[in-house]
């Protein structure tokens, strides 16, 4: 019999949790919970998890510090943050201590299912990693996620290496919002999901990799068509 994957369910909400809870055991995961910050840290470094769903308004601890010190710890654990805050400074927060998505309140328990079975896919994937990146004067060790652009040290989230790793993979030709979201994110085509993440990402990538963010020479956006990766000239 087949394990079944173990889902860890950080939300204060009673009514909320609980629903979770029903919701992703009816589609056979097996669930645990917890309605405080600190205990959800506690469970969710015990590394028994194969997904932590993240609420980002919790007691003792909010859900971006508990994201924060799980990646310190693991850099591979797949997180999904639920936040009510749906402002782009919530959502940028959250992605840049290394959650892999966010769902916004009020959210569908339908697509929220769909989200995580992307990202648990995605983080099972066996893929040819390349070890280094290197474009212009970039250069990322993905496997420790740290880099420099030029002598400016920085350090990536596995999503934001996972972007450029495909944009260099397909460096001739332009990629769309919805080919990142299918090949980078692993939702199934023609799902139409709710979600800036694709953008949010760029734009945090452009602030890393970029001499001028607000006029990008690298990342570049090909209008109509997505974006690309351009080598130096």
């Amino acid at each position: 019999m087949e394990k079944k994957l173990k889902l860890l369910i950080v939300e204060d909400e009673i009514a909320i949790r609980t629903g979770l809870v029903d919701v992703f055991v009816y589609h056979g995961y097996d669930v645990d919970f917890s309605g405080d910050g600190l205990d959800g840290l506690q469970k969710a470094r015990t590394g028994r998890y194969d997904m932590v769903l993240l609420d980002v308004m919790l007691p003792g601890m909010d859900g971006f510090e508990i994201c924060r010190h799980i990646r310190q710890q693991d850099k591979e654990q797949p997180i999904i943050m639920l936040t009510a805050k749906n402002t782009d400074d919530a959502i940028i927060q959250g992605l840049s201590l290394g959650a892999d998505d966010y769902v916004a309140k009020p959210f569908s328990v339908a697509q929220l299912v769909l989200r995580v079975e992307a990202v648990l896919r995605r983080s099972r994937s066996v893929q040819e990693d390349l070890s280094q990146l290197t474009f212009a004067d970039v250069v990322i060790d993905t496997r420790t996620l740290n880099g420099h652009k030029g002598s400016q040290a920085q350090v990536f989230t596995r999503r934001e290496v996972d972007i450029l790793t495909y944009l260099l993979r397909n460096q001739e030709r332009p990629i769309t919002r919805e080919e990142l979201l299918h090949k980078v994110w692993g939702y199934g085509k023609n799902l139409e999901i709710e979600t800036r993440t694709v953008d949010i990402h760029i734009a945090k990538l452009r602030r890393k990799i970029e001499s001028d963010s607000k006029n990008p020479s690298l990342l570049v956006t090909v209008r109509g068509e997505g974006y690309r990766l351009m080598s130096a000239e």
